[in-house]
């Protein structure tokens, strides 16, 4: 095969970049932005000390779980949003979106029931190890203060990702964007103003960090269901949408079949990362601080690969809706190529400034260091990450939900989970080692998924069929 024709396969024409960028950079720079309001949060926080920090951390990691819970329910009906979309049915659009409130709404109800009844228990399982001077007692209380205040949060949370989730698959990637944008900019400052009693408001510590939370997700829901109400012509899906609740059952069941296994699997996947980090903790209590630090630092530059996940199911999934089966292959290799080749140069730029962001933190020099280190594997494994999560989307974008479900959550609990156990109760291998062989268990990951992109398995038009 000779350059041109390499060129051809894997690099897409001047056009084709500025359609996919069009979609992907609103989502990137919503993300970053969150992400980088979120490192300034979690700077402010560990102003206050690092148990508060910690607490803190060990509550957002359990509530990854009911974020992904929402994410992959809305993601199952989203399949059959982008295809329908791709179609111009938007009766079936409109389907589709009622049945994300309905999932949005019942998934919320037992996350706030679980977390009331075992979430005590479940922050109790993080706060192991070496104490090293600090106070577990106290972490506990700002966990468990965090945690009751953020409940109120979880539904407005909820609602707006049914909306934004059907927004962006009908091809409306800006107004989220913005929506986002208001609701980290108004989140930081209220967290300046309650987290340290700023403009004669009192010193609220942890209280002031969760409510400022709270407050900023109840704004960016309304600022996205007030823009879908009154764009009507742009979103015609809304028209009627609450004039019936009613979802057909042919297309509830094809839903569930292939939108569960994605749900379940968001969810065992998240639980997956939480009892890994927990693995983690054992080697002692700094391991918390040490993985918050660097998992927001790393956040911030992972939105690149994430952002054209989103891509991916968009474009790929409309172009599968449409029948144009060549297409989407062509473009799915694309953009594969491109957000690895991204992400290897991100990783170049975060190996060598990793040493600099643990300096923000007011923490211990042990943190730091290892903190650094940590970013510094981080760094090393983006591209295998970025390929992982762009196979998983592509194999997502076709409605191969079980494969996604095999693919992903029960890799990571029969491959990754088992290794990270072992490793944290058997050896005395320290954080860093540990999670540097933890990562590498990807690699494996991503050789099955170039085989499954490879043979096209994902190449599948559901709603021709199916809707």
């Amino acid at each position: 095969m000779n350059i041109k024709t390499l060129r051809k396969k894997y690099f897409g024409s001047k056009q084709f970049y500025k359609m996919t960028l069009g979609i992907a950079i609103p989502i990137m720079i919503q993300n970053g932005i969150t992400n980088f309001v979120s490192l300034l949060d979690n700077i402010m926080v560990g102003q206050i000390g690092t148990e508060q920090m910690s607490g803190i951390a060990i509550v957002n990691q359990l509530l990854m779980v009911f974020n992904l819970a929402i994410f992959g329910a809305v993601s199952g009906a989203g399949i059959f949003t982008a295809q329908f979309f791709g179609k111009k049915d938007h009766e079936g659009v409109r389907h589709t979106f009622r049945f994300k409130i309905y999932i949005a709404v019942i998934i919320t109800l037992l996350g706030i029931l679980i977390l009331s009844l075992a979430g005590g228990e479940l922050i109790e399982m993080y706060l192991r190890g070496e104490d090293k001077g600090f106070s577990i007692e106290e972490a506990l209380r700002c966990s468990r203060q965090y945690l009751w205040i953020m409940y109120f949060g979880l539904l407005p949370f909820a609602i707006e990702q049914a909306y934004v989730g059907t927004l962006r698959e009908c091809g409306e990637t800006v107004v989220p964007m913005i929506a986002g944008v208001i609701a980290v900019v108004l989140n930081l400052v209220l967290n300046y103003i309650l987290i340290f009693g700023k403009f004669g408001c009192p010193a609220l510590g942890v209280t002031g960090a969760a409510l400022a939370t709270v407050i900023s997700r109840f704004i960016e829901a309304a600022i996205v269901m007030i823009w879908t109400h009154r764009h009507k012509d742009k979103m015609p899906f809304i028209v009627g949408a609450f004039s019936s609740w009613k979802v057909p059952g042919i297309l509830t069941k094809q839903i569930i079949r292939r939108g569960t296994p994605l749900m379940v699997n968001e969810v065992l996947w998240a639980a997956g990362i939480a009892m890994i980090t927990q693995c983690y903790s054992m080697s002692g209590f700094d391991a918390v601080a040490v993985g918050n630090i660097a998992s927001t630092i790393s956040n911030i530059f992972n939105i690149s690969f994430i952002a054209f996940g989103d891509a991916i199911a968009i474009v790929v999934g409309q172009h599968l809706g449409a029948g144009r089966f060549e297409e989407a292959k062509d473009t799915d290799t694309k953009l594969i190529t491109f957000c690895v080749l991204l992400c290897m140069v991100l990783g170049v730029i975060l190996y060598i400034a990793a040493p600099l962001f643990p300096e923000l933190y007011k923490t211990t020099n042990e943190v730091k260091v290892l903190a650094t280190r940590y970013l510094r594997v981080s760094a090393l494994f983006m591209p295998v990450w970025a390929f992982m999560h762009a196979s998983y989307f592509t194999l997502r974008s076709g409605g191969k939900t079980v494969i996604t479900f095999l693919f992903d959550s029960v890799y990571l609990w029969v491959i990754a989970y088992p290794v990270a156990y072992v490793l944290s109760r058997y050896t005395g291998i320290s954080l860093i080692p540990m999670y540097a062989c933890v990562q590498s268990i990807d690699i494996i990951k991503c050789i099955i998924g170039f085989i499954l992109v490879k043979k096209g398995v994902w190449i599948n038009n559901i709603v021709s069929t199916e809707g």
